[in-house]
């Protein structure tokens, strides 16, 4: 017999960040205990449900007893179990008889090879499991690999759990199922919405839980649709007001694990707090009330937002008035903290960083701000940008961690401090750069705009990457705790993105060379650039270009990032070409062979040529060189390689005809050294070795 079966778990309030990976790794892991137990198929789909108060798990089709299984028990090698005459041995008769099988079976053991031995095997047949036995060791087991941190005990039971549990709930079919989890014995009783529905609700038949939970319990047990009744709402309250929703990542979620039952409804604050940057306030009102910000057709924020409530009344004013009074002096104390703020300029409060340590190995935030200044003004000067304006975007981008918004807020720094730059009077590329310096802060985000505010980018991401691989911080594994991959990825989108005609090894010299004597204790230049490379690769990859083709253009160790698009370009119209494979393969034999070769190879002599083979190839490379060059210098790389290609048949001809490891020791380095001339040619765009196909 097989039914749906219902698991659910009633709490207190479970944490709300966390509610909706409780519950799929809590539904995940009974399932696989069913399936393991062969209740249940292991692809069939289930159900799973998170409200603030409870954990639950909806599958059909679990059968009430597993079939009874064959399997195969090794019981000893065939040497030992037997006697000289066939019979069985002591040993035989001993293991039988522990394990309650006649040794008139020993006709029907099977014999196999287990290593290199020959091995009896016992078939023996396998009682399939019962629901009702195990059901309640599945359930615990599940509660034991939640990702919890921290676990609690509350009352005088000896049991622990993230928050205090009041219900059990097993139902197959409409049956219970008897067990104790937690020390709970399951019933069918669960809990509805602490004000608005049943106190207890006794669920009839597992198939018809959520249903009966909203029905009577007034709750939405589906964690999505949960979800998805906030959504609607908000958009329908926002397209009411005229206004759009400023969203947050997260914050949704987390509203739908603070409420069983959700509605919405429009709070309103007093429009003399708008003065006050809009940042301060959509931010005090998402991280600490949960509410939602509402702008207007410009993007401006308007002085309503919106509540996700707990409860439906038919006269919500006691619920909007009580969160506009709770709201107020949040706001209250951001425009406290911005008039405070703005009456000491930005640059009076650097003195202040150098009691801020950055890290015990590299100095004070000043010292690194004093850097920072330093490097953003020789980059600028590299773009031919204002050395001053990239400079003071660099001493001022750190002030403003040290304010109170800040420190109310760490996720405002550079926003605030370009706000406190404006009223300063700074230059406005000066505070723009201030706020800009920390992108793109994460995959996907904006890049800084305009050459001060890369040039100032730039400088703080090199500057933690080289003084970290520096004092030996280099990220290991997943462990990347001074956010080094990203600082990383951040310099690779602005060099490639922007684009910047800024070299990367002269960039590292530059972020080194700004650190006193014998901070940098370990080598920097080669590991980062290999490491900036390693993560490029990953970056390219991701964009959809071919791995091929990534390879043969980061095989060259490239230090110009701003021209790798363009020669992955054009070695996608390089494969296209006909004579492309063979000259890919071509440069690997000639790669092979100039690796093997032994001392100082001179270039090629004219009067030294014998074939006419190599003479052909030495015409054409003495044609090619000047036209490839010529090419590469422009950043024409479709037009060098198409010129390449040209190449193909005097190689092919080349290595035909002639031999170039003869004994004679002037003619074979001539031939090396022709090889060495066309091998420049050939690899001036990419190694395009990397494009061959392996056989």
């Amino acid at each position: 017999m097989h039914a749906t079966l219902l698991v659910e778990l009633v709490t207190e309030e479970l944490p709300p960040k966390a509610l909706s990976r409780l519950g799929e790794v809590f539904s995940a892991q009974i399932h696989a205990g069913l399936s393991d137990r062969n209740l249940v198929a292991a692809d069939g789909a289930y159900q799973w449900y998170a409200t603030p108060r409870r954990l639950a798990i909806q599958v059909p089709n679990v059968l009430r007893v597993a079939p009874d299984a064959t399997a195969f028990e090794k019981i000893m090698p065939v040497s030992v179990a037997l006697d000289a005459a066939g019979n069985p041995s002591p040993a035989l008769l001993k293991k039988l008889e522990a394990k309650g099988i006649p040794v008139s079976e020993l006709p029907k053991f099977e014999k196999r090879l287990d290593g290199k031995s020959e091995t009896f095997f016992y078939q023996a047949t396998v009682q399939g499991a019962v629901l009702d036995d195990v059901l309640a060791g599945i359930v615990a087991e599940a509660l034991k690999k939640l990702p919890i941190p921290k676990v609690m005990r509350w009352g005088d039971k000896d049991v622990q759990f993230v928050r205090p549990v009041h219900g059990l709930v097993m139902l197959h079919g409409n049956r219970v199922v008897p067990g104790q989890v937690l020390g709970l014995e399951s019933g069918n009783t669960s809990r509805g919405h602490r004000f608005l529905g049943e106190k207890e609700i006794a669920v009839v038949s597992a198939d018809g839980y959520a249903d009966t939970l909203r029905s009577r319990g007034r709750v939405i047990v589906d964690f999505v649709a949960r979800r998805d009744s906030i959504r609607e709402q908000l958009e329908a309250k926002a397209k009411e007001l005229g206004a759009t929703i400023n969203r947050a990542e997260g914050l949704l979620d987390e509203v739908t694990a603070l409420v069983e039952w959700p509605v919405v409804y429009v709070g309103e604050f007093e429009a003399e707090y708008l003065e006050v940057p809009q940042e301060c306030l959509i931010l005090t009102m998402q991280q600490n009330q949960k509410y939602f910000p509402l702008l207007d057709a410009q993007g401006k924020l308007i002085n309503k937002f919106l509540i996700v409530s707990n409860m439906q009344v038919d006269d919500p004013v006691h619920i909007v008035s009580g969160n506009a009074r709770v709201v107020r002096p949040r706001l209250s104390d951001a425009r406290f903290f911005f008039n405070q703020d703005r009456k000491a300029p930005l640059a009076s409060r650097l003195e202040k960083l150098g009691s801020v340590v950055y890290h015990n190995k590299l100095g004070s935030v000043l010292q690194r701000v004093e850097r920072l200044e330093a490097l953003a003004g020789k980059i600028a000067i590299r773009l031919g940008a204002h050395a001053d304006l990239a400079a003071r975007a660099a001493k001022l981008a750190k002030a403003d961690l040290v304010t109170d918004m800040v420190g109310e807020f760490p996720e405002l720094q550079g926003i605030m401090g370009r706000y406190y730059a404006l009223h300063d009077g700074e230059d406005k590329q000066v505070a723009d750069a201030v706020q800009s310096h920390y992108q793109p802060r994460f995959a996907g985000d904006a890049l800084p705009i305009g050459n001060i505010a890369c040039a100032a980018a730039i400088a703080d991401k090199l500057d933690a990457l080289v003084g970290f691989f520096g004092i030996g911080q280099i990220p290991t594994g997943d462990k990347d705790p001074f956010g080094l991959r990203r600082a990383a990825l951040g310099v690779l989108r602005i060099l490639m993105e922007t684009p910047l005609p800024l070299d990367l090894g002269e960039l590292i010299a530059d972020a080194a060379a700004g650190f006193p004597a014998g901070t940098l204790t370990q080598p920097v230049a080669a590991p980062l650039l290999d490491f900036m490379l390693d993560r490029l690769r990953g970056l390219l990859r991701d964009a959809g270009h071919a791995q091929d083709a990534v390879e043969a253009v980061l095989a060259q160790r490239p230090t110009r990032i701003d021209r790798i698009p363009a020669k992955l370009d054009a070695v996608r119209e390089f494969l296209r070409l006909p004579e492309a494979l063979a000259l890919a393969a071509a440069n690997k034999r000639i790669g092979n062979i100039l690796k093997k070769a032994e001392g100082a190879i001179p270039a090629p002599d004219v009067a030294l040529l014998r074939e006419g083979a190599e003479k052909a190839l030495f015409e054409k490379v003495l044609h090619l060189t000047p036209l490839v060059t010529s090419h590469v210098a422009a950043e024409g790389y479709t037009e060098a390689l198409r010129a390449l290609a040209t190449v193909r048949e005097a190689v092919d001809t080349f290595f035909d005809q002639v031999m170039v490891n003869v004994d004679e020791p002037l003619l074979r380095g001539n031939r090396l050294g022709l090889l060495t001339a066309l091998f420049a040619q050939l690899n001036a765009v990419a190694d395009i070795s990397r494009l061959a196909v392996e056989k």
